[in-house]
């Protein structure tokens, strides 16, 4: 009797252990996967709405280069904030900032007159998302073709923007740029 006796016991100490581990692990996996399927779902839905903000800011920068490429400065302007800013830095030196769509105008127009061919190509870019303001920097290579002492002379910049924007009335806008002209040919 002792010897069947303690046999038994370790039998049902064992089983015990065991369907408690079993028991622990099934109640672990439900209510993981109970709050994995509540945060996928709001999640989801946030990740979605960043995709789409970052479509929209990435829109913006491409549209403010095409629209620099057609020389339509007048809605170029309008994808900045009333009172936005453009700080230009070139070769390590930064000018004089513009404030407002009246000097990004006149400043854009100025400068694009220079030139007959106008061509951004875009490259990569990073955005970082804060609720209704964002942060960007995005890669940009400017050729420019116009004439020069009579001859037809291509620049080439390549640009850095480091862009602020803020989101108003649903539409994404620049609120300050910094373009860094980094090099030069």
């Amino acid at each position: 009797m002792g010897k069947h006796s303690c046999q038994k016991n370790k039998l049902t100490s064992k089983h015990i252990t065991m369907k408690l581990c079993i028991t622990t692990f099934l109640l672990l996996i439900f209510s993981t996967i109970t709050i994995a399927q509540k945060m996928d779902k709001n999640t989801f839905e946030q990740r979605v709405a960043a995709i789409e903000d970052k479509m929209a800011i990435k829109y913006v920068v491409d549209e403010f280069s095409n629209l620099a490429d057609t020389k339509e400065i007048d809605k170029q302007v309008l994808l900045f904030t009333e009172d936005g800013v453009v700080a230009s830095v070139s070769n390590g030196q930064p000018l004089t900032p513009l404030k407002g769509r009246e000097q990004l105008k006149l400043a854009f127009s100025g400068f694009l007159s220079n030139f007959h061919t106008v061509y951004h190509q875009n490259g990569q870019q990073t955005i970082n998302l804060e609720g209704d303001k964002a942060e960007a920097i995005s890669y940009c290579r400017v050729i420019l073709v116009g004439k020069q002492d009579g001859k037809e002379m291509k620049t080439t910049l390549y640009t850095i923007y480091k862009d602020s924007f803020v989101k108003e009335n649903g539409k994404w806008l620049i609120k300050h740029r910094t373009s860094n002209f980094v090099h030069r040919e």
